[in-house]
């Protein structure tokens, strides 16, 4: 009777211990599936995230080389402009994310001006007056050509803005063509318009513009 009781004892008790046991496994499984689905989630969000910076990375690239400094850049017509830009410290400026309707000089454009002042442009302790007439080539907002002819007409033929330096200019039409008039009264023709940027739009003129003295 003994013995019969001590053997039921012994299978009550491992049968807990079994029971214990397998809890604790059940448990341990538990925290590895857990653990294991945290990694899993973990790297799927770190993989996510380095997808998208490196697909933000690639749009910003894009409109990088597609900004107004950009494709400044890129046109043989205006690497004198690109090159004025790089050493005016203006290209970021004009290669950022922004809203500017850009009057750019063409090669030709700056060989009109005397070798001289070409020179004393391009000096390094000339940097600031060189940005001061570059900047005079930049209007604040996009002023597409339907919205430039639209201004013309809407002020009789003769529209006046104002540039990022805060000086003004005055658009008017010779024929069909757009021509642009600067503080000295000199005026430049539109030999290319309406190119779109990812911060703005170009307009391509055949004579370099200048602020009243």
């Amino acid at each position: 009777m003994t013995f019969k009781k001590s053997n039921i004892l012994f299978a009550a008790a491992l049968t807990a211990f079994v029971f214990v046991s397998s809890c604790e496994d059940g448990k341990k499984k538990e925290e590895q599936l857990r653990i294991e689905t945290e990694r899993v989630e973990m790297e799927a969000a770190e993989k996510a995230k380095m997808e998208t910076q490196a697909k933000e990375a690639e749009m910003k690239e894009q409109a990088r080389a597609n900004s107004i400094a950009g494709q400044a850049m890129m046109n043989k017509d205006l690497s004198t402009l690109a090159g004025a830009l790089q050493a005016a410290d203006l290209s970021a400026m004009l290669s950022e994310p922004g809203n500017y309707t850009v009057f750019a000089p063409s090669n030709q454009a700056f060989e009109k001006l005397p070798q001289k002042k070409r020179d004393e442009l391009m000096l390094p302790e000339n940097k600031e007056m060189l940005a001061e007439v570059l900047t005079y080539h930049v209007v604040p907002g996009v002023i597409t050509s339907d919205k430039l002819a639209a201004a013309i007409k809407g002020a009789n033929g003769s529209y006046t803005f104002k540039t990022v330096k805060g000086e003004e200019l005055t658009a008017m039409m010779n024929g069909d063509q757009y021509v642009i008039k600067d503080g000295s009264g000199k005026k430049a023709q539109v030999i290319l318009g309406n190119v779109e940027a990812s911060n703005g739009i170009i307009y391509i003129i055949d004579t370099v513009l200048m602020s009243k003295k």
